[in-house]
């Protein structure tokens, strides 16, 4: 027999002893200490900054490379960046200290000429800094000489692409390039996770070849390369998780089968006073399609404000109704609970449903019987708050859970609600949200969740006339405000704090609203509303505005969703720079809801040039999911919706939305296996579910928190 690519024989000691190699992924997991110069002083700063093993170290890639040239030491022009290699001329002296700073010079040259290197606050390189010592230094020249700010000693030292690693202040990136020379030949035991038919269609790079071109490139087309392979590999496991974390969870329990609607459904349909939209329509045919798969449903209902996800919901619940079981729509606030059993007794005006509603500010009689009524099956249908998960709600048959600005609620809490259902079985939950979410973080953190979204706006809904208001205006303002009011309609105006605040500027909602009534509005009834109001004075304040009690109604984001009051048609917010985008756009939904033209005006106090550009989008644009998409390239996948806090991964080399493509990509190749081999842990498609693990956790073991 003969060796491999040889034509040489092998001996039998050969064929007996045969030299095998394969992937050790745990040879990845050693300590940091194995590398030369790493104590454990050291390996805890690395560890500190997320680096604990070699395998941390590698995947540590470069945020950028830079194309380092060297020139000769005569070649040196003034306060230019350059590199040059050169040899130590003469020891170096003591570093001696001035105003504070720790100065150490030596002399250096090449063969075109000399020049005096100077390190500042490194005084502990003296005693490396011997005659004859072969160096590259990168810095600028001035008239003292070569200000060094990257140094390398000749058997370091590397001319060409140089990357430049994400360091920390204890631990600089040139010691991280000096540590991954080392850990590079480790990169063999990295695992390979994609399918090799799907890397040869995509014509990808392997792992180990990425990972060591990305650290130590040719070329700036190898860098691409090792980022391209980089950047899909991670996208592709993330979604790989999500999918199998989908499939766990729906898995775990079977959800009541509800069936096709009935009769009592359609007949509910029929009375609305309005005509559904086509995503409204296309919102009903996606439940009737989850409610009948015997798996829960997890589905997250997006929606325009003013969209009628609340149609949607309630549909949903009638639904589970129909079929013999109970429903609940859970809410983050009492106003906003209450709001949605004003708008239910609505829809439900022309049927025989009962209904309660059940927060903290129930009587404890009405609490009680609402509590039998539950638990006997008598009571069909509750909406309420947190107070919905508390030991003592029991229901008969729980089928269907809505849970309204669902990311408001803790994983505990939504768990304590999915625990109330019929004992083997999984309730079906529609998440709902007045936050258009971008496409691209509904595939990073709403990846495990069903999507739908609702842009249109029912028939009727006035577009709202947004203006980003100086303070120079603000007089102007207030006439056209008054002019408003003359004619009937009413206002909202929100400030960002309850009362006023020395650590803090801005206008407090108590102060202002006294403000107002004594000033700008004297004319008018103004009323005010916050979240530190007991509940029934906010219940009161609310039902002053929206019988037209009160003309203003002063109030903090307590307002920012469910309030429905079709008279009102000017939102004032005050301090603007302050709030997102998705929250500007969701207080101005609280505008435009009635027959008469309606107008937000945003009022800002400091704003800098990215609250600008924010004011500046709500001011251009009306399109909930536009605006969530400027939002998205403005703050970064981390940062809308706060799910930085919440979970979201950073990405090692993808960046969204910027790489939104590659994101579709890696979903669709998720989704192409799961349909040929059914599970991604198949024999087939070998490590891959294990790199998924190992690169973003168990997957199956705890859902994202939304």
């Amino acid at each position: 027999m003969r060796a491999f690519a040889s034509i040489d024989e092998l001996t039998e000691a050969q064929l007996r002893d045969p030299s095998l190699r394969w992937p050790r992924v745990s040879a990845l997991d050693v300590s940091l200490q194995a590398l030369e110069g790493v104590g454990p002083k050291l390996a805890e700063t690395a560890a500190d900054a997320g680096i604990a093993t070699v395998g941390d170290l590698l995947s540590r890639f470069p945020h950028r490379h830079r194309d380092r040239q060297i020139v000769p030491v005569a070649s040196l022009e003034p306060k230019q960046q350059a590199s040059i290699a050169v040899e130590v001329l003469a020891n170096a002296g003591r570093p001696f200290r001035r105003r504070g700073l720790s100065i150490l010079s030596v002399k250096v040259g090449d063969e075109s000429g000399t020049i005096r290197a100077t390190w500042f606050n490194q005084p502990w390189l003296a005693p490396k800094l011997t005659e004859g010592t072969q160096m590259l230094l990168t810095g600028s020249a001035d008239k003292r000489g070569f200000r060094v700010s990257e140094y390398e000693f000749s058997g370091d030292a590397s001319e060409g692409l140089v990357p430049v690693h994400p360091g920390t202040e204890q631990l600089k990136a040139q010691r991280l390039r000096q540590w991954m020379e080392q850990a590079i030949r480790w990169v063999g035991n990295v695992l390979e996770p994609l399918p090799a038919e799907l890397r040869a269609r995509r014509g990808l790079a392997g792992a180990a070849d990425a990972i060591r071109a990305v650290h130590f490139p040719e070329s700036s087309e190898e860098v691409e390369a090792a980022r391209e392979r980089l950047r899909f590999e991670e996208l592709f496991l993330y979604q790989a998780i999500l999918a199998t974390r989908k499939r766990s969870h729906r898995a775990a329990r079977p959800a009541p089968r509800l069936g096709k609607p009935g009769e009592s459904v359609g007949r509910w349909i029929e009375s609305l006073p309005f005509e559904p939209t086509r995503d409204q329509l296309n919102a009903f045919d996606e439940i009737d399609a989850d409610l009948d798969s015997g798996e829960p449903m997890q589905r997250l209902l997006m929606g325009e404000v003013g969209s009628g996800k609340t149609v949607v919901a309630l549909y949903s619940m009638l639904r589970a109704l129909e079929a013999g079981f109970q429903a609940v729509l859970m809410a983050p606030t009492e106003t906003l609970a209450e709001q949605h059993a004003v708008t239910l007794g609505k829809l439900l005006a022309g049927e025989a449903t009962p209904f309660a509603l059940l927060t903290g500010a129930t009587s404890a009689p009405r609490r009680r019987e609402a509590l039998d009524r539950l638990a006997s099956g008598e009571l069909s249908l509750i909406v309420g708050t947190h107070a919905l998960i508390e030991p003592t709600v029991q229901f008969a048959r729980l089928g269907l859970c809505v849970v309204d600005e669902q990311h408001r609620f803790g994983v505990a809490q939504r768990k304590a609600l999915d625990s109330k259902g019929v004992e083997g079985l999984a309730p079906h939950i529609l998440h709902m949200t007045a936050t258009p979410i971008p496409r691209t973080l509904s595939l990073t953190a709403y990846g495990d969740l069903d999507t739908t979204a609702l842009h249109e706006l029912p028939s009727g809904r006035k577009p709202v006339q947004t203006r980003v208001v100086e303070e120079d205006e603000r007089g102007g303002a207030y006439d056209f405000i008054r002019g408003q009011l003359r004619e009937g309609r009413q206002a909202f105006v929100v400030c960002p704090l309850v009362e006023q605040s020395e650590k803090m500027q801005g206008r407090a909602a108590e102060v202002e609203a006294e403000r107002l009534a004594a000033r700008e509005l004297r004319d008018f009834r103004v009323g005010v509303i916050h979240g530190q109001m007991r509940s029934l004075d906010k219940a009161a304040a609310m039902e002053a505005f929206a019988t037209g009690a009160t003309d203003v109604l002063v109030a903090t984001t307590v307002i920012e969703v469910g309030i429905d009051v079709p008279n009102a048609t000017v939102m004032v917010i005050e301090g603007a720079e302050r709030y997102g985008i998705s929250q500007l756009h969701q207080l101005r939904g609280r505008v435009g809801r009635g027959e008469h033209a309606s107008c937000c005006l945003l009022f800002p106090e400091d704003a800098g040039a990215l609250a600008r550009q924010r004011l500046k989008a709500v001011e251009k644009e009306s399109d909930g999911f536009k605006l969530a998409e400027v939002d998205l390239s403005l703050r970064g996948e981390g940062e809308v919706l706060g799910t930085r806090q919440h979970g979201l991964p950073r990405f090692a080399v993808a960046e969204l939305p910027e790489d939104a493509p590659a994101l579709e990509a890696a979903r669709e190749e998720v989704l192409k296996l799961l349909r040929k081999y059914g599970s991604l842990d198949a024999p087939e498609l070998g490590p891959l579910l294990e790199a998924a693990r190992r690169r973003f956790g168990t997957g199956a073991a705890d859902p994202i928190p939304l």
